[in-house]
């Protein structure tokens, strides 16, 4: 079967399309601090378990359809076009081995800790994540770990890794 001018530019679109489409959507319906449902998490888990695979097999393909449009071309804007199409599909196909995610949410580089005395940040009903090892306590701000996610530090001696 030979494939047509139009008909490798109309597939060459659609799969651009569903490439941005399957990388883009768990970044839509993953929102920290936002609520999410059980369906859009399953989606999300399904095309980001998929898609790094996907996108290379849906790359290749669009490669293959850039060198026949390529050959069938006969105006040199008909070929520079094909730059946009396959760098948005090279582009998501990065992305999709992306952890963005982890991208959103920074570890606290360089925390200093201060007793509760000296503080002034702290009110006295906000919630903390409380450590206690031997003799020694520690408390983090719920609020600044679920930003941060982590802190490293020693408490009672020991080094510890909070995480929320």
């Amino acid at each position: 079967m030979k494939l047509g001018y139009k008909t490798a530019w109309l597939i060459l679109f659609l799969i651009t399309a569903i490439v941005a489409a399957m990388v883009f959507t768990p970044v839509w319906f993953i929102k920290p601090f936002s609520a999410q449902t059980e369906k859009q998490l399953e989606i999300s888990y399904f095309l980001r378990s998929w898609s790094p695979i996907l996108t290379i097999v849906l790359s290749i393909a669009a490669v293959g359809l850039a060198v026949i449009i390529w050959k069938k071309s006969k105006r040199w804007y008909g070929k520079i076009a094909l730059i946009v199409p396959l760098l948005i599909i090279f582009g998501f196909t990065w992305f999709a081995r992306q952890n963005h995610f982890e991208w959103m949410f920074n570890p606290l580089e360089n925390a200093r800790f201060a007793k509760v005395s000296e503080t002034d940040f702290v009110a006295d009903d906000e919630m903390v994540l409380a450590v206690k090892v031997n003799d020694d306590a520690a408390a983090f701000p719920v609020r600044q770990m679920a930003y941060h996610h982590i802190v490293q530090d020693v408490v009672g001696g020991m080094p510890i890794t909070a995480t929320y």
